[in-house]
């Protein structure tokens, strides 16, 4: 679904000089990569801190640590996520609230939101899914007006410009009281282990985010807040200092990608290509396709038959997990999540796609819907 080793040669000689520096500095935790990756990305996202951490998750948790969310206080997100979305609020004894998506977009639907919205809702986390910014408007309004915080999930959409109706842009992840992101090797930005990040124009809540990263002080063996250990090291750092360097071009190249699958496909019935909406770039983390009239896990199969990956995000709902079981949801409860999840497949999408490999693979998937 990726091509990390393609990419990784044609930066090379970069990647493997800063790597051997911090392992000469002998600095690899917090050392000057980090600050400086700190500052570079602050400058890119026009947003005033980021606190690095260990990975998405984490970026999420201490989110909600630093919002001083309390069991039994609700947080409304989606039900078409990757788990880490869910996990964390579960994880901190809130109570996860769900609601379905928009059917083009496949995110956070802002008038489900405003219903779900009871006595207990301190916060929302909109998901900004396969690249594209939820509809962060109306939901920044609806949020503001109810006190709720907003908590984007930016780990697929870092790079992404929000557009708003009186023409400013904004980029995904600093729109709400907090953005969190993640570095994980095949996202967007990634670098070559784990890693995360949280954004924030609020200089009380960085302030708090930075000690609990850092087992809640903000003075050596002085413990001021309930925190973790969750840092971003050294050398992940310094790799991705290079590649955000080169986020904007990696993103252009995605979107060529998805230009030629979208014109491939555009005469295919029984495939709709990724709606590209009027508020927000799509930075393309994922292609994801909609079927209809076939099983896409025969496609995928024969796809897969083909040397070609290809994946379902996702293939089961939050609200029907075993590990989510609630009585409060059931079978029907999210029609929208419920129809995606048996219809999507995603293709390979990354930087490295050449038009060799775009023919190969548009035509092996054009090819599987002639025959049926």
């Amino acid at each position: 679904m990726v091509d990390l080793k393609r990419q990784y040669e044609k930066i090379q000689p970069e990647i493997d000089e800063a790597v051997i520096r911090v392992i000469r500095s002998t600095q690899y935790i917090n050392g000057p990569e980090v600050k400086e990756f700190q500052k570079e990305l602050e400058e890119y996202l026009g947003v005033k801190h980021v606190i690095p951490c260990a990975n998405g998750t984490d970026a999420l948790q201490v989110s909600m640590m630093a919002l001083g969310l309390e069991p039994g206080d609700e947080v409304i997100t989606t039900s078409f996520t990757f788990v880490a979305t869910v996990e964390v609020i579960a994880l901190l004894g809130l109570t996860p609230v769900l609601v379905d998506v928009d059917p083009d977009t496949f995110n956070i639907d802002p008038e489900a939101f405003k219903k779900a919205i009871g006595p207990k809702t301190k916060a929302v986390v909109p998901v900004h899914l396969f690249g594209q910014c939820a509809h962060m408007e109306p939901l920044l309004d609806i949020a503001r007006e109810n006190g709720i915080f907003v908590i984007e999930d930016n780990a697929q959409a870092i790079g992404a410009d929000y557009l708003f109706s009186d023409g400013r842009s904004q980029k995904a992840g600093t729109l709400g009281k907090l953005g969190c992101t993640s570095f994980f090797p095949a996202k967007n930005l990634g670098c070559y282990g784990d890693g995360g990040a949280v954004f924030t124009n609020d200089d009380e809540t960085a302030a708090r985010l930075r000690m609990i990263v850092n087992h809640g002080m903000e003075k050596r063996y002085y413990h001021d807040e309930v925190g973790v250990n969750s840092r971003l090291d050294s050398v992940q750092a310094a790799i991705l200092r290079i590649k955000l360097r080169r986020l904007d071009e990696y993103a252009a190249a995605r979107q060529r990608a998805a230009d030629y699958y979208d014109k491939a496909f555009e005469g295919e019935p029984n495939l709709q290509t990724p709606e590209r909406s009027s508020f927000s770039t799509h930075v393309f983390h994922q292609y994801t396709l909609k079927t209809s009239k076939i099983n896409r896990f025969e496609l995928q199969d024969f796809l897969m038959s083909e040397g070609i990956p290809a994946m379902v995000y996702y293939p089961v709902p939050m609200h029907m997990q075993k590990a989510y079981d609630d009585p409060r949801y059931k079978k029907g409860d999210f029609p929208v999540t419920e129809d995606l999840s048996k219809r999507v497949i995603s293709l390979p999408m990354h930087t490295e796609l050449d038009d060799e490999q775009l023919r190969h693979i548009t035509e092996k998937v054009l090819s599987f819907f002639r025959k049926q």
